[in-house]
This record gives structure tokens, sequence and C-alpha cells, in this order.
């Protein structure tokens, strides 16, 4: 079997255990997911079965929408709710301030990722690290913030819902829209509804395999003796395609995804993966 599809994680469990269910439950031999969420989060998790699992690398990640719930005045270390220590009673703010903090945080900002995080340092996982009582700093990173909503407010639980690029940590998003009020603050919820394209609509749906799928489609009818055997063969400039770009080209039965080196030699990223 290969398919693409898009799954709700529930609260309480781990991405990676989660697709073993999955695994166990449907009877596949090969699946693997693109973008973990972490055990208190919930929502969409793209989950690859068979040859499929090899598209993740081409997958539209370009935006990923979230929505989530801000416990003002919550101190954790890992700024959500499995590591609360300490609960600071703070007065409630004006609605003006709130709608402030959050437009100031639209664009290109710069956060520190929580050391209860999946980032690597030296060869293992920042969360494996700060569970041990290891003592390390991360480095600064990036994310642009492309939308950012207020959704609700019953103090002190402040919900809203974001979009952000790939890699962005809504948690250190919702440290950042604390401190802009003046207090401390750790998510007490936390749902992914949007990947790309994707959006989440029910419990678990089949995808469209190039729904996600984030590359040009090009028209290579006339070549496909030669991808359909893996041959290396040449683009004629006059289609117009890129050096170092990827593209897609389908066909009846299967599809391929090829890069265009110099002199138009075409260079195989995947080749023939079944349509089905």
């Amino acid at each position: 079997m290969n398919a693409l599809f898009a799954v709700d994680k529930p609260i309480g469990i781990s991405s990676n255990a989660f697709l073993m269910r999955l695994k166990k439950k449907y009877g596949w031999k090969k699946c693997g997911y693109s973008g973990t969420l972490d055990p208190f989060a919930s929502g969409l998790l793209i989950v690859g079965v068979g040859a499929y699992t090899r598209l993740f690398p081409y997958l539209d990640k370009s935006k990923k929408v979230y929505e989530a719930t801000l416990w003002l005045g919550a101190k954790s270390e890992s700024l959500d709710i499995e590591q609360v220590h300490e609960v600071q009673m703070i007065q409630e703010f004006e609605l003006g301030q709130i709608l402030q903090v959050l437009s100031s945080l639209k664009g290109k900002i710069t956060y520190i990722p929580p050391k209860f995080s999946a980032k690597h340092i030296n060869g293992k996982r920042a969360y494996e690290l700060a569970r041990e009582g290891v003592s390390f700093e991360l480095k600064a990173s990036e994310m642009e913030v492309f939308e950012l909503e207020l959704m609700g407010y019953s103090h002190p639980f402040l919900s809203f819902r974001v979009s952000v690029s790939e890699g962005g940590y809504i948690r250190s998003l919702g440290e950042l829209i604390a401190r802009g009020l003046g207090c401390e603050g750790s998510l007490s919820y936390l749902r992914r509804i949007g990947e790309g394209n994707v959006r989440l609509e029910g419990e678990m749906q089949e995808l469209q395999v190039f729904e996600g799928l984030s590359l040009p489609r090009v028209d290579l009818s006339e070549f496909i003796d030669e991808i359909g055997y893996g041959k290396k063969f040449r683009i004629p400039s006059n289609y117009g395609l890129r050096r170092h770009q990827a593209y897609l080209a389908v066909f009846e039965e299967f599809f391929s995804i090829i890069e265009i080196h110099e002199n138009n030699q075409v260079h195989y990223l995947l080749n023939r993966i079944p349509k089905c």
C-alpha cells in the first residue's frame, strides 16, 4: 500500500507512539510521519505509508497553522503544561494591550527554543539532556509569523490562532506574548490544524498524492520510456526548465521527481513511484 494520510493525533501520546498504534491497527509494514507534535499537543500529522514515506522532503511545509491557549502567570521549564512548577497571580490585562502585543509579533522574530524541545545538541535531543539535568544552551532561531489572531481571553487564559513558518515553536511564541505583557506564561493547549495546503478534516483522511507536494509539475510524456527505465538523457532547452530545480513528472501509472543539472542532464531524485 502506498498512501498519504492526514491524521488527528490525540493529546497525551507521542507522535511515534501514535504512529505505532496506527501501524498495528491497519497492518502497515512501512510508515512514517512529517512534523513531530509534542505529547501534550494534538492535531495534524501527515503520515506516509509504503513508498510515499519518501515524499516527505517534498511536502509543502511553508505555513503551519495552530490554535493555542496561553496560561498567563504559569511558569514552566518546557513552556507548556507538563512542567509547570509555579503559578503567579496576575492582574487582568486590557484587551487593547493584548492586541498590541500580538500585532508586534507578526513578521520575522528571533527566539530561543525551549530546552524541552527536539533540537539536536551534539547528537542528542535537547529534551533528553534537559530530563537528565545536563546544562546546555540553545542558539537563537528565527521564525516568521504570518498571521496571529486573538480567539478569546478569559483571564488568565489567552487563546490565539497563528500561522508560522516551518520550524517555528509555538511554545516560544507563547513565551514572547507573555513577556510582552510583562509576565510568565506557558501553553496549556496546542493543536495543529493545517500544514501547507493540507487542513485537518476529521480523524483520518487519505490525501490526493500531489495535494501536499510543493513542486512545479511538468509534462514530460514524450520521455516516458527514458524516465520509465531510469535512463540518462537531456531535456531540450526549449522546455525552459531551471537548473537545480526539482520537478514533478506525472504519467498514467507512476510519477517521478527529477532535477535538471548541467547541460540539461536529468537527475532522478525519486523515480517510478506508483500512483496508488
